[in-house]
């Protein structure tokens, strides 16, 4: 009940109930109070009725006594009255059967000890349940119609909102419908493609700032070579080589975000194997501790990138670590390492380009803070996530989930 949907379909339940509940009662009031003709016609009758019983009708029709149900005195005094009214005033007792209101037992009294008991049904008042029942079911479903009627623009955001692909593109939503819902799909067609244009901008911008700045270093890198002093060279160095990956690194990142990656079927257990093999013949400080066969779809090559990030930054900034393949529902990629750990806090801003949770250190390991923000992105783009948390015992514990094709056995290769 908290959506507006069924907020909107409950007010309008309610509200057209209420009126038709209130028109019923009125009109079932109206057609059961007796009228003045009505009541004069059963007196008239029970007057006859009366008389013929004091002229001798045999005993066995009059009963001893009159009716024992629950006493209507509104009926009682209506048909008094109407005796009256004609000369013969009688004193009936009309009663009825405890609930059941629909009829009514007239005792007229002929004697001291002999009544005529005559059943009458003052009111033929209709089945109100069956009627109420009837109401609500067809103002329920009206209801509704009309409530996905009138939420449709919000629907249609909503999935808007599911539909935005892993490349964080909105598409665009047929124009058709209502002409609520209509405005609704043009606006955000309008939206999207002011968004797709703003974020092409932006990547042709960066793209275009790291490719011009090719150029000047590499003629910063030719005019040391003329320095004399080689500590002095070797500081430039230093400071060129630092700028050269981060202009390298923001147009990877740009192609990567621009890029459609072909997806192929990648058997991770032996993938991280050898990426794990080959880090290590470069000396860092990575082990496979368990490997368990599992099957992804990905893109090998932004997928080796991504992985390469992830593990060099466990043995280098983590000082050495260690990863697990594990499989089911979700391949999980667990990389554990032997470093500090992170702030809770700074969870959320580790993956932003060029962070460092500690700085001072960083200065002392190559890098420039964009190699977690490519690997969430590859990782995204095939359909998975990156998770991060401080390890009970020390250090950082990041996984990897990825959507897993099937799991297979040990001896079975993949084509």
């Amino acid at each position: 009940m908290k959506t507006l949907r069924a907020k909107i379909a409950l007010l309008l339940v309610i509200s057209i109930v209420s009126v038709v509940a209130l028109i019923s009662l009125a009109v079932v009031y109206i057609f059961t109070t007796p009228k003045a003709d009505e009541v004069a016609m059963l007196a008239r009758q029970f007057i006859t009725m009366e008389a013929l019983a004091k002229q001798g009708v045999e005993a066995g029709v009059l009963s001893r006594h009159p009716d024992t149900g629950s006493f209507d005195r509104g009926q009682t005094q209506l048909l008094r009255a109407g005796t009256a009214r004609l000369g013969t005033p009688l004193d009936v007792m009309v009663t009825y059967k405890t609930g059941d209101f629909r009829f009514r037992t007239a005792s007229v009294p002929v004697g001291p000890d002999r009544w005529i008991l005559v059943d009458f049904d003052p009111s033929p008042a209709p089945e109100l349940w069956a009627w109420f029942v009837f109401i609500t079911v067809g103002v329920g479903s009206i209801s509704v119609f009309l409530a996905n009627r009138m939420s449709k623009p919000l629907a249609l955001l909503e999935r808007a909102v599911e539909s935005v692909g892993k490349d964080t593109i909105l598409p665009l939503l047929p124009v058709q419908g209502p002409t609520e819902v209509r405005a609704t799909a043009m606006a955000l067609n309008t939206l999207s493609e002011r968004l797709q244009r703003a974020v092409e901008s932006r990547m042709r911008l960066v793209a275009a700032a790291g490719h011009d700045l090719r150029t000047p270093l590499t003629r910063m890198r030719l005019r040391t070579e003329f320095v004399c002093d080689d500590e002095e060279r070797a500081l430039w160095k230093k400071d060129i080589d630092e700028l050269e990956r981060i202009a390298e690194s923001a147009i990877q990142l740009v192609h990567d975000e621009v890029t459609k990656q072909s997806h192929e079927t990648v058997r991770l257990d032996q993938f991280v194997g050898s990426i794990v093999g080959e880090l290590r013949e470069l000396d860092y400080a990575i082990a496979l501790a368990e490997a368990v066969p599992v099957l992804v779809k990905a893109n090998p090559i932004a997928l080796s990138r991504a992985l390469r990030n992830l593990l060099i930054n466990a043995a280098t900034h983590g000082m050495g670590g260690k990863v697990s393949v594990l499989g089911g529902a979700l391949a999980r990629i667990v990389i554990e390492d032997e470093g500090p750990g992170i702030a809770p806090e700074l969870f959320d801003q580790v993956f932003e380009p060029f962070f460092r949770a500690d700085r001072a250190r960083g200065q002392e390991i190559p890098g420039v803070g964009l190699g977690l923000t490519i690997a969430r992105e590859i990782v995204r783009k095939a359909g998975g996530e990156i998770e991060i948390s401080n390890r009970p015992d020390g250090g950082l514990l990041l996984t990897v989930q990825l959507p897993a094709v099937l799991e297979v056995r040990a001896d079975e290769e993949v084509l």
